[in-house]
């Protein structure tokens, strides 16, 4: 089974790159799951109804998020609504809406997609560690199991890596939009990389445009952000899983340009 991962989509632009280019990849590589950030998808950061329903329309099966989960009201209701939308499962159960784990049957097999975020600097939640030892007792039925970390520290991705080696068929890291070069099947079988990337504006600092982020980080005063404009990237890792055995057999990460 191949199932393809993408790096945080950035905004609109991002978005509408993301539909211009995915079907011809999904053909191409001959895709059977897309799993999709969608945490900045809105203008702005954040998700809405609109950007949502664009990244489902537009091929992708699951839709996975991190720190910007709830950063728009509107989007609150959808993480109860819909099964394939997900938010880290470290949130607070009690007060969050929504889910961080779920299944996406596919016929032959059942396939379970885990979003949990991590704790270095960034919020203070829930172990990621302990909080995937509970939802992997939950996920029992799913042959191939996939985890999106969406994590600050490349230490703590690596650390969750190894910790779930030959538990879970791959892992892969958002949160950072830069992509590394360390895809890899680690030593018991779990497809891994750090950190996919993103989609959206080349010529950017996350996305956004740079003159804004340098004015924010050089007079430390709140600046509002606008999203970059110009050429485009997706950034993206294929998992190639053994539906006996659930254990990855290959990784290729693949970025796509507009120009």
């Amino acid at each position: 089974m191949n199932i393809l991962c993408i790096g945080d989509v950035v905004g609109s632009n991002g978005c509408h790159f993301l539909r211009s280019h995915l079907p011809h990849l999904k053909k191409i590589k001959q895709v059977d799951l897309v799993i999709a950030n969608g945490e900045n998808s809105a203008d702005g950061n954040g998700l809405t109804p609109s950007s949502v329903d664009y990244l489902f329309h537009s091929g992708v099966d699951v839709i996975t998020s991190g720190n910007h989960a709830f950063r728009r009201r509107e989007s609150y209701p959808l993480y109860d609504q819909t099964e394939t939308l997900v938010r880290p499962a470290n949130f607070p159960d009690s007060t969050t809406p929504g889910h961080g784990m779920c299944m996406v049957d596919m016929g032959r097999l059942q396939v379970c997609v885990i979003n949990v975020m991590g704790t270095v600097y960034l919020e203070s939640l829930a172990s990621p560690f302990e909080t995937v030892d509970r939802l992997l007792k939950a996920a029992e039925d799913a042959k191939i199991i996939v985890v999106d970390f969406h994590a600050e520290a490349t230490g703590e991705k690596r650390a969750l890596g190894y910790y779930l080696d030959g538990r879970v068929s791959a892992l892969f890291g958002t949160h950072t939009h830069v992509p590394t070069a360390d895809e890899t099947i680690l030593p018991n079988g779990t497809g891994y990389i750090t950190d996919v990337g993103m989609t959206g504006a080349i010529q950017s600092v996350l996305g956004v445009k740079p003159e804004l982020a340098i004015e924010k980080m050089k007079n430390k005063l709140p600046v509002r952000f606008e999203l970059a404009s110009g050429e485009n990237k997706m950034d993206c890792v294929l998992f190639s899983i053994d539906e006996k055995t659930g254990k990855t057999v290959h990784v290729e990460r693949i970025q796509i340009q507009s120009y």
